[in-house]
């Protein structure tokens, strides 16, 4: 939630190290392909978005898609919102 309100106002270093942080512990915890670890890939996915940092964004979010496309399903809505950010992603 920190992590959240930083990137809400802009401090988009804060959320990164926070979100970084948070992803590696729920990927050591719960499993790289946990739902948990999945929404704090796409939170570090959108940081990185937000900064401009293209190419960072689109691997996470490929990252996030393909691994909810098995774990989830591809029409689960989860990996439908994952597809609709990158989507955004190669928009901007």
């Amino acid at each position: 939630m920190v992590g959240l309100a930083y990137k809400l106002r802009g401090q988009w270093n804060a959320a990164e190290e926070l979100f970084v942080q948070v992803m590696e512990t729920r990927k050591k915890k719960l499993g790289a392909d946990h739902p948990s670890t999945l929404t704090s890939i796409s939170n570090l996915a959108s940081t990185y978005r937000n900064q401009g940092r293209w190419d960072a964004a689109e691997e996470l979010e490929v990252q996030v898609i393909e691994t909810s496309k098995t774990k989830l399903g591809a029409d689960y809505p989860d990996t439908l919102s994952s597809m609709r950010k990158l989507a955004s992603t190669y928009r901007k």
